[in-house]
């Protein structure tokens, strides 16, 4: 008897029923200084793609300042009076991203990409009063300093800081601001979700929680650490520690080989949310800095413009035999698919995936049950917009 899965039923996907957990004590930020708009100077404004750089807190006893792109619709053409916006974070190695906010822009919404690493333009030279690097030492090694001199601690607060600025910036919509990152930058959006509960939506990319448990940095910076370092961070920077706060929907988007953030430390993170979630988990997913997945702009436009709600996938329901789902959606569904791994977690970025697909009939889909050894399973349905929509991560 698969007694794992037998006679699981599951609620909505994408709605929760619980309420939002205070943030911890620990919690390092002063939140309400972080959302006022602090002081800035434009660096480049005669561009589509403008500079600036705006005031920051105190690393190693001296202010700060960060330097970020901002891009505005009216600057590509639109006769639009106010417009959505969006907070764009990168990961680690990248910068403030001037494409990016261009992106955006021409998408009709006003965009900030900040830099994360103390420096300028296109991520060239540091900034004189810029705060730390984005090193591991800063990430990892710096634990016993004092908290002002950590990169976590100044990434969240730079990232609060830009959406406080954007919020005052001419035309943008306070009440429609969304806010997404990529790795590093998932990671960041993760925390900052929980603990700025001003944004519309917010959708990290890769990034999640319980990086102790399972993760890129686990056999490497984590090992270095004694056990009460460990958990220090844990307790300081881990996203685990601030996402079930989180007051808005949520989008997770990641790919089932993720060398940095495997699926069984990503599920764990996803279940702490209590409100409104969405997935689109993709085999084989690219990790890099990549702009233009068609998810992204379709949450967006549906969080932020009321267009169409991408697909959901409602009622999941397996037993020893089947696995079925309701689809709620306003496009026809081209194809649906269970897929499966039964490999360990440790190998998350090498291991190998089964492909079933399922039967689909625009209202739902079914098909055969996953195997009682996998170690972890999703459903997706694509549309025919080219959308693909998938269920959480099953780890029995």
């Amino acid at each position: 008897m698969r007694t794992f899965i037998a006679l699981l039923i599951l609620l909505p996907l994408y709605s929760r029923t619980g309420e939002p957990k205070p943030l911890p004590d620990t919690t390092p930020w002063d939140i309400p200084a972080l959302k006022k708009p602090p002081a800035f100077d434009w660096v480049e404004k005669d561009k589509p793609v403008k500079s600036l750089q705006y005031a920051s807190i105190s690393y190693r006893g001296k202010a700060t300042s960060v330097f970020a792109y901002y891009a505005s619709p009216k600057d590509f053409g639109s006769k639009e009076k106010t417009f959505p916006a969006m907070v764009l974070v990168h990961g680690g190695g990248g910068r403030a991203f001037d494409r990016w906010v261009e992106i955006w822009a021409k998408r009709g919404y006003a965009a900030i990409a900040m830099d994360l690493s103390g420096r300028g333009p296109r991520g060239q030279k540091r900034l004189p009063d810029g705060g730390p690097e984005q090193s591991y030492q800063a990430k990892f090694e710096a634990i016993d300093q004092p908290v002002e001199n950590q990169w976590s601690y100044h990434a969240v607060a730079n990232v609060v800081l830009a959406h406080s600025l954007l919020r005052n910036l001419p035309g943008v919509d306070r009440q429609r601001i969304g806010l997404t990152g990529i790795s590093w930058g998932g990671y960041t959006t993760c925390i900052v979700a929980g603990i700025d509960d001003r944004f519309a939506f917010a959708m990290p990319i890769y990034g999640c929680g319980f990086l102790r448990d399972n993760s890129a940095w686990t056999n490497s910076e984590f090992a270095k650490m004694s056990s009460a370092q460990v958990d220090k961070w844990t307790t300081l920077w881990d996203p685990s520690r601030y996402i079930g706060s989180a007051r808005m929907p949520l989008v997770f988007i990641n790919g089932t080989h993720d060398f940095a953030y495997p699926l069984d430390s990503y599920a764990k993170t996803c279940n702490l949310v209590q409100t409104e979630t969405h997935y689109s988990i993709q085999l084989k997913m690219r990790h890099g800095h990549i702009f233009e997945f068609p998810e992204f702009f379709a949450y967006a436009d549906y969080f932020l413009k009321g267009e169409n709600a991408p697909p959901t996938l409602d009622q999941l329901h397996t037993d020893d035999r089947s696995v079925s789902a309701l689809v709620k959606t306003t496009t026809p569904i081209a194809r649906a698919r269970l897929h499966y791994t039964i490999e360990p977690h440790q190998r998350n970025k090498e291991r190998y995936w089964e492909t079933r697909v399922l039967e689909h009939n625009g209202q739902s889909v079914r098909g055969e049950a996953p195997p009682e050894e996998a170690t972890a399973w999703f459903i997706d349905v694509r549309d025919t917009n080219g959308l693909l929509i998938s269920s959480p991560v099953r780890i029995p």
